[in-house]
């Protein structure tokens, strides 16, 4: 055999090993994490007159919340590990004893855990028996689609109570991605999803022309943008977009890119109250350093304007050209006035907590020394406000967790437990100087 085939082969064995060792490790983390849960089950962090609806409910705050810092996954993500780790321990003993052996990962146990859940125990025996023999030689979605058929077969009459309840966690997600791109994903009935795709998919092929440069993928993310982006608003040259991807942003461009993929003459549909972060010597003319899109990050200069020029209003921020500084506005009242919270909201980005990534302009504004405390005010200024989502925020009252301001905007939280974790702001804070204008910066 050659010699370096044979070296290839004895690594790949290595890599296998490993493989092996992360699932048997997998297996002793979620021991580990129901442990924990069933010493949490145990404290009492609440007053005797609390009820004990609410002491549970304290108890699995302090649970998730404690994990969640710990692992740095935000809660929802804990909270699945929670019930996945919980699953099993006590009610998939074959599957748990498979992972600790290292003949399925960890992703194949947590797909079984996820179809057994709403089943009986005997149902979930029955389910284990079927699908649990050969799983180490599935890859992880073909196991998936093998105990998502199993199930329907064992409880097929459940199907449309599971559907009507797993409607109401629809949603849409959105998420970063470089170079000035992002994903728009939507967790929907199968049903509408799959009319959806139909339909771009159909009104994409409609536009594919011998002179058409776009790739059926693109046109249909243009068709999307067409479709979504208020149509019946009529372009700056007067024309209208009610043709969907016949005008406007699916506008063919000889290079397939510059007009084709989402690039419009305005972007239809977002009237914004703009919030850009623009470095004072890009301002000034003497530096390239890109605008920051507030929930989302560094934008291009001409993607800045094109947004900036359907801005019914601005709000200027700038920042320090050595420090990146922000501009710290202090106020001798209670509730922030609007410049502040805004600066505020642009410095935290999500919510301040370790285990949060909830936008922070749909948070709470929290004082980290109260504004009233022993007789003493606790001013109304940057380093005494953070970003709290209702639910940490009132974990910060009701639990246990706190929390101090450090140095150029960090937070230094300490747990119920006496741990701590520090959370960086998505941008530095301290004092500049204001320029006396109004003038928007493009």
């Amino acid at each position: 055999m050659n010699p370096l085939l044979e070296r290839l082969g004895e690594q790949i064995d290595v890599v296998a090993d490993l493989n092996r060792r992360q699932a048997v490790l997998a297996a002793d983390t979620a021991l580990a994490i129901d442990e924990a849960r069933l010493l949490s089950e145990q404290l009492s962090t609440l007053p005797d007159t609390e009820s004990t609806l609410r002491q549970r409910w304290a108890n699995r705050r302090v649970l998730v919340s404690e994990l969640s810092c710990a692992l740095r996954v935000p809660e929802r993500t804990m909270e699945t590990t929670i019930a996945v780790s919980q699953a099993l321990i006590h009610t998939l003993p074959d599957t748990f004893a498979a992972l600790h052996a290292g003949q399925i990962s960890y992703r194949h146990a947590v797909a079984l855990a996820d179809q057994s859940f709403g089943l009986s125990p005997d149902d979930k025996a029955e389910l284990e028996k079927a699908v649990l023999p050969g799983a180490g030689d599935l890859i992880v979605s073909q196991f998936a689609q093998k105990t998502r058929k199993a199930r329907e077969r064992l409880d097929p009459a459940s199907i449309t109570v599971r559907h009507q309840r797993s409607v109401a966690d629809r949603a849409v997600f959105f998420e970063p991605a470089a170079d000035g791109m992002a994903y728009v994903s939507a967790f929907l009935p199968a049903g509408q999803a799959t009319a959806i795709c139909t339909r771009l998919t159909g009104t994409a092929r409609a536009l594919q022309r011998a002179d058409e440069p776009r790739t059926l993928t693109q046109l249909k993310a243009d068709v999307l943008v067409d479709l979504i982006l208020d149509p019946n608003e009529p372009d700056r040259d007067g024309t209208g977009s009610r043709g969907g991807s016949t005008n406007g942003s699916t506008s063919g461009s000889k290079n397939g890119s510059k007009n084709g993929p989402g690039r419009t003459r305005r972007r239809r549909g977002i009237k914004p109250d703009v919030v850009i972060l623009v470095p004072a010597l890009t301002l000034l003319g003497r530096s390239d350093e890109p605008a920051v899109l507030e929930g989302y990050g560094p934008i291009d200069l001409d993607t800045a304007k094109e947004l900036a020029g359907t801005a019914p209003s601005w709000l200027r921020v700038l920042t320090d050209p050595e420090t990146g500084a922000w501009l710290s506005v202090g106020r001798k009242r209670y509730k922030p006035p609007a410049d502040l919270r805004a600066v505020l909201r642009l410095r935290d980005g999500t919510c301040r907590s370790a285990g949060c990534t909830r936008a922070a302009a749909d948070c709470d504004i929290d004082h980290s020394i109260p504004f009233w405390e022993n007789g003493q005010r606790g001013e109304t200024n940057l380093t005494n406000l953070a970003s709290l989502c209702p639910k940490d925020h009132r974990d910060k009252h009701e639990i246990g967790w706190s929390y101090i301001h450090g140095d150029a905007g960090t937070i230094i939280w300490t747990s119920p437990t006496g741990h701590t974790y520090t959370t960086q702001p998505e941008h530095r804070i301290g004092p500049v100087a204001l320029p006396n204008t109004d003038k928007p910066p493009f």
